[in-house]
């Protein structure tokens, strides 16, 4: 007679299933945002003062009207020298960026890494129901990718 062995069946582990981090996950929800009649010099010193390059622009419902950038501003200052002009009563909207391309938080990072390699943006609105709820940047998706490396990239 063979030998019986006792041990049941052996099924593999199962190993768990992860899912990639959403934008939602890691996009800065504390924002500081401007309005679009705000003095550009107002923007200045609170861009150098919070040490960020850019904010988006919004009514006062919380609807996303633009962005403005540090690259915004400098090209303000440029313009203001070459036509001799005060920057005094230059204000936001006269110098956002309008055209905005916004991210959705329900993205993976994965997927929204790729649209900020496409697009060149450093940063993206989220906007849920027309409002602004929050805003992702590269530094967000780095490290949301060292994040999930930690638990599934093997």
């Amino acid at each position: 007679m063979g030998i019986k062995s006792f041990q049941g069946r052996r099924s593999q582990p199962k190993k768990a299933e992860l899912k990639p981090a959403l934008v939602s996950d890691y996009m800065t929800k504390k924002l500081i945002t401007f309005r679009p009649d705000q003095p550009v010099a107002e923007v200045m010193q609170t861009l150098i003062k919070n040490r960020i390059s850019g904010a988006p622009v919004v009514n006062e419902k919380n609807e996303l009207l633009g962005i403005i950038s540090e690259g915004d501003c400098i090209k303000q200052i440029s313009e203001s020298r070459y036509y001799n002009m005060p920057m005094d009563n230059d204000t936001v909207d006269k110098h956002m960026v309008t055209n905005v391309e916004t991210i959705d938080g329900n993205l993976n990072i994965f997927d929204a890494a790729k649209q900020f390699l496409s697009s060149k943006r450093r940063r993206f609105p989220i906007v849920e129901k027309g409002k602004l709820v929050g805003q992702i940047s590269q530094k967000d998706i780095l490290i949301a990718a060292l994040e999930q490396k930690g638990q599934n990239w093997k």
